[in-house]
C-alpha cells in the first residue's frame, strides 16, 4: 500500500517513524558503516578480473585485458576438476548433512527436560567449537596406519593389514562430508529447537486425545511447524554449494589425495596466494559468487512455488 503514495509523504512518514524510533533506529548505524568499510569498499578490488595486476601495480595502473582471464577460466582443465569436487562433496553434505540436523532436533526434543537432554545437547554442540586445526589433527591420527579407524577395521577382520585412508583420494569425499557433519549437526539444531519450543503445546494435546501416536504428532505438528526454518536453511545450503570448506581442505588435503580434495575455494587460495596470480584468482571468485547468487534466487523461486507462493526471503 504504501509503495501507492507520493514519494513526498512516503519521506515524510520516513522521518515521523525515525523521530519516535531514533534510540533502536540508531543502533543499526555502527552496522551500516562497517558493511560500507569492509564489504562495499573493497568491491572496486574486482576490477583487477578485468586486468593483468601483479604485484608491483596498482588497482588503477595494471592494464585491461578485458574478459581474458575469464577464457583462460574456461580452459582451465585443472579449475574443471576443482568445480567436480566442489559440486561432489557438496551434493553429499546437502544430501546427508542436512537432514541429520532435522532428525537430531526432533529426537532432543522428544527427550524429556532434564540433565540427560542437556547432556545431549552439550554433547552434540562441542565439535563445532573445536577449530579444523584441531578436529584436522585427530582425523590423521584417527586414519593413520596405526591410528583408531585402522585398528577397529583390522579387529572386524573388514582389512587384512593397515592403511593409511587419508592417502586413498577415492575415499576423500565421504572423508570431508562425513567429518564435516560431525562438526556441524548438532550446531544446526539450535534453530529448529528454537522454532519447536515455540509450538503450541495444546496442539500435541489435542493430538493425543484423538489418540495420535507419537510418530503422527511429529509427522503432523512438530515437522509442519518447522517448515519455514527448513525452507530457509535449504535456500542458504543451495546457495552455498559452491562455497565449500577452505579450512577443512586445507588440513585434511595431501598430495595423495590433491586430485579429489582441491575445490574452487583452496584452488582460488592457490592461485592467489601462492602463485600470485591475482586477477586469475578474482575472476574466479567473482564467478562464482554471480552463480551463488542465481541458485540463492532460483532456490528462492523454488522454495516459494512449494510453499503456496510465500517466499522465505
Amino acid at each position: 500500500m504504501s509503495s501507492k503514495k507520493p514519494m513526498g509523504q512516503r519521506v515524510k512518514e520516513f522521518v515521523i517513524d525515525y523521530k519516535r524510533q531514533w534510540e533502536i533506529q540508531s543502533m543499526i548505524i555502527p552496522g551500516i558503516i562497517f558493511m560500507i568499510i569492509f564489504c562495499f569498499i573493497p568491491i572496486y578490488g574486482l576490477t583487477i578480473a578485468f586486468k593483468s595486476y601483479t604485484v608491483i601495480d596498482t588497482l588503477d595502473s595494471a592494464p585491461w585485458v578485458g574478459l581474458d582471464n575469464f577464457r583462460i577460466i574456461l580452459s582451465d582443465k585443472y579449475f574443471w576438476d576443482a568445480v567436480v569436487n566442489t559440486l561432489g562433496i557438496s551434493f553429499l553434505k546437502l544430501a546427508i548433512g542436512f537432514i541429520i540436523p532435522i532428525i537430531l532436533s526432533v529426537m532432543i526434543y522428544e527427550l524429556s527436560a532434564g540433565r540427560f537432554k542437556k547432556l545431549v545437547q552439550t554433547i552434540s554442540y562441542l565439535p563445532h567449537f573445536l577449530s579444523w586445526i584441531v578436529l584436522g589433527g585427530m582425523l590423521i591420527a584417527w586414519f593413520s596406519s596405526s591410528g583408531m579407524i585402522n585398528e577397529i577395521l583390522l579387529n572386524l577382520a573388514i582389512i587384512s593389514k593397515p592403511v593409511n585412508i587419508l592417502l586413498d583420494a577415492n575415499k576423500y569425499w565421504w572423508i570431508a562430508t562425513l567429518s564435516d557433519i560431525w562438526k556441524e549437526a548438532g550446531w544446526g539444531t539450535i534453530l529448529y529447537l528454537a522454532i519447536m519450543s515455540k509450538i503450541d503445546p495444546t496442539y500435541y494435546e489435542a493430538a493425543k486425545i484423538d489418540g495420535a501416536s507419537r510418530m503422527r504428532q511429529i509427522w503432523n505438528i512438530t515437522l509442519p511447524n518447522m517448515k519455514p526454518i527448513i525452507s530457509l536453511n535449504l535456500i542458504l545450503t543451495v546457495s552455498g554449494l559452491l562455497g565449500s570448506n577452505l579450512d577443512q581442505t586445507l588440513v585434511l588435503m595431501n598430495s595423495q589425495n590433491r586430485e579429489k580434495a582441491e575445490v574452487i575455494n583452496s584452488y582460488v587460495y592457490r592461485m592467489g596466494m601462492t602463485q600470485g596470480d591475482f586477477s586469475y584468482a578474482t575472476a574466479v571468485g567473482l564467478g562464482v559468487s554471480i552463480v551463488s547468487v542465481i541458485l540463492l534466487i532460483s532456490a528462492n523461486k523454488v522454495s516459494s512455488k512449494l510453499n503456496d507462493n510465500q517466499s522465505v526471503l
